[in-house]
């Protein structure tokens, strides 16, 4: 698998905490820079990094090694990885993927060593009810809660029959089934590509022919990309498109230009979310990254390192002690770029959603516009069935 290199070492243990930690912590990250989620793997290592240095290289104050591999994105790949993390490593947490096939697969093998994998990506509905457990916390959202306010959007605008199109793994499922389970009104076609999909001449014809008011799509990173570039260009443009908010992200934005104008889309972050912790995240990201907006990938990586950090402090370095750690994760005691953080029982967050447009800032830069809540202090659909 391809290897990226270790990032971050800290020099000295904390004065305070110096008895307790006689060695370093370990984290180990799966990354996607390469793959068919490169760029939302290179959003997520860039939210991880400008975290790791605000907090200097370490958590909770302690000494951190921060293990950044590259494993392309291949769930096969993905469980050597975490094998060896395991084995060779031995790291005492966990996080990373971007896709829920990735996390799925390495899910069992991590909860079976009692090491904390927190989300910055993937909520599998798997995780979130029937396969729960105490070592899983998705730090970012469940799969289908996009949807879900994406489908109560699309009840508000009117759009009385709709062409849904995502890809054919886990959260492509997941995401359709979620804007259903909200949605009123009728379903012409539900179309499921393949993941890595480039072209989209086969799926646009059918939704030329299908004649929908609207098209609910989710098809993050290039298959977004793609997509959106090829549907604009075929002429639908005026067959309104509405999304997650992973397909009108500014990763999106960047690549497509224009034809983005418009497009409607929900999500539980946006970088003008009026909350302190927020606006000094996209300050720094823009500072560091080259005037960038961050995406919710950064956003949601930023706050996973933030939420080892806090456990860490509350548990004095003693990472060893891994019930401890999740009761100390599970408080969730640190600044989130959303505002109050609180998890539900089966470890997801209770939070906001919001619909956001694509629009023009001030100086004229394409970007997402946050206009107002969807939903308010959501909890997942799956709670119920998530016994812990």
């Amino acid at each position: 698998m391809p290897k990226l290199k270790t990032v971050a070492v800290s020099l000295a243990l904390s004065a305070a905490l110096g008895a307790h930690a006689a060695a370093p912590i370990k984290v180990g990250m799966a990354l996607d820079i390469s793959g068919p989620f490169a760029t939302i793997g290179a959003e997520t290592r860039d939210g991880f990094n400008l975290a790791i240095e605000k907090l200097g290289g370490k958590l909770g104050g302690v000494e951190t090694e921060f293990l950044q591999t590259d494993f392309a994105g291949n769930p096969e790949q993905a469980n050597q990885l975490v094998a060896r993390y395991l084995q060779r490593d031995k790291i005492d947490f966990f996080t990373g993927p971007v896709a829920s096939n990735s996390a799925l697969a390495v899910g069992p093998a991590l909860f079976a060593a009692k090491v904390p994998f927190l989300s910055s990506n993937p909520g599998p509905s798997l995780f979130a009810g029937k396969q729960c457990n105490p070592y899983f916390f998705g730090v970012s959202y469940q799969n289908d809660t996009y949807d879900e306010a994406a489908g109560k959007v699309a009840n508000e605008k009117g759009f009385k029959n709709m062409v849904l199109i995502a890809p054919n793994y886990p959260a492509g499922k997941d995401h359709i089934g979620g804007f259903k389970r909200l949605y009123k009104g009728a379903v012409k076609e539900e179309i499921y590509t393949k993941v890595g999909q480039i072209d989209y001449a086969a799926e646009i014809a059918q939704i030329r022919a299908a004649k929908p008011d609207a098209v609910f799509v989710f098809l993050p990173a290039a298959m977004g990309i793609n997509f959106i570039k090829q549907y604009v260009g075929s002429g639908l443009k005026d067959i309104a498109l509405i999304a997650p908010g992973f397909t009108a992200d500014q990763d999106v934005i960047e690549a497509v230009g224009e034809p983005t104008l418009g497009m409607l889309n929900t999500a539980h972050w946006a970088h003008d979310l009026d909350v302190p912790a927020n606006k000094a995240f996209v300050e720094a990201f823009g500072k560091k990254y080259n005037g960038r907006y961050p995406t919710v990938y950064a956003a949601q990586a930023y706050d996973v390192v933030m939420a080892m950090d806090a456990a860490v402090r509350e548990v004095g370095g003693k990472v060893a002690d891994r019930e401890a750690v999740v009761a100390a994760l599970k408080k969730a005691n640190f600044k989130s770029v959303r505002g109050e953080f609180k998890y539900g029982p089966n470890n997801f967050p209770v939070q906001n959603y919001y619909l956001r447009v694509v629009d023009k800032d001030a100086s004229g830069k394409l970007t997402n516009k946050l206009v107002g809540t969807v939903l308010e202090k959501h909890q997942d659909a799956y709670v119920g069935d998530c016994k812990q």
